[in-house]
């Protein structure tokens, strides 16, 4: 009998590795000269250039990756809509970029019969600041109701939850009262979910209120089975490692962050400082504090991905 997904993490993690997962999606686009200025970012490219999502997951999966996440980061149904798409062109957009992960997965696993671990596919679950694209992720305090904020996640949930992925990544999010709505539409996918939060530092979410909260919110929650931070600086994991190991959920720890450059909302770039110089090493540090799943995020590119994955520690 094959095992589940998370049972399939779970021992290799038994195995004294972590799972690998892959680095940015639309900056790595962006540096390969495809137009990612759009609203929708990455997802334009959905439909457009399909061609180069695929092989950008491919190149992530060849350097090492063992789970790749979609493109659908910053897809909506309001956003995709406005594009003049109807209801049933916005499903299969979020559709296909599961399809399209899975046959860069399935085009790996033909050229490589031998290998050890099924690369897993996570679909992407932005948050609310992602379809405003200016930058939002990194405030929160959107000034919204529940209710709006429960219409715009449970739609694209429902779809990526049939869409035949093995994991739901719910990502970059920086605001508790999305959390709490969150926490709820969770309840009723069958796809287990991990929930990663955007912080402004190792105790508050970037909308101010208190990491600790946040966790709070998925210690005993069914669906999910790992919690976390991405796109924050990588001197600031450790620490999030530490109040996620202290917060006893028992839940898998994943972290992927950024190269510590800050983002530039209106030129909608990076700029600033690089902290990657040591970031596979950094790694280590990670993993032995307390994280299982561990891989990069914006500015993170496949080179750096390769270099985290052939760490000596990792094949002793």
């Amino acid at each position: 009998m094959s095992m589940t997904p998370v049972e399939a993490i779970r021992s290799l993690l038994d195995s004294g590795r972590p799972l690998i997962l892959d680095g940015g999606l639309g900056g790595e686009l962006d540096t390969r000269g495809y137009d990612i200025s759009s609203p929708l970012w990455s997802a334009a490219l959905i439909a457009s250039e399909p061609e180069a999502i695929v092989t950008l997951h491919r190149d992530y999966l060849d350097a090492g990756a063992q789970c790749i996440t979609t493109s659908s980061y910053q897809a909506s149904v309001t956003g995709l809509q406005a594009l003049g798409m109807n209801p049933g062109e916005v499903e299969k957009l979020f559709k296909l970029s599961v399809e399209l992960a899975c046959r860069a997965r399935d085009e790996y696993l033909r050229e490589n019969p031998g290998c050890e671990f099924r690369p897993l596919v996570a679909a992407s679950v932005g948050p609310y600041g992602a379809y405003l694209a200016d930058g939002s992720e990194y405030r929160g305090n959107y000034g919204l109701d529940d209710a709006r904020l429960r219409e715009f996640h449970q739609q694209r949930l429902r779809w990526l939850d049939d869409s035949g992925a093995d994991l739901l990544a719910c990502e970059t999010m920086p605001d508790l009262q999305e959390l709490r709505v969150l926490a709820g539409l969770l309840q009723s996918v069958s796809t287990p979910a991990w929930v990663s939060f955007c912080c402004r530092d190792a105790d508050h979410l970037h909308d101010g209120n208190g990491f600790t909260r946040a966790l709070e919110l998925f210690v005993d929650h069914e669906r999910v089975f790992a919690l976390g931070a991405n796109c924050c600086p990588p001197a600031l994991i450790e620490p999030l490692i530490a109040n996620i190991v202290a917060a006893n959920s028992g839940k898998l720890i994943v972290v992927y962050p950024n190269s510590g450059q800050q983002y530039d909302a209106d030129g909608k770039h990076w700029h600033g400082d690089s902290e990657l110089q040591h970031w596979s090493q950094q790694a280590e540090a990670w993993f032995a504090a307390g994280a299982g799943l561990i891989g990069g995020c914006c500015s993170v590119g496949p080179a750096h991905i390769r270099e985290l994955a052939a760490r000596k520690s990792w094949h002793c």
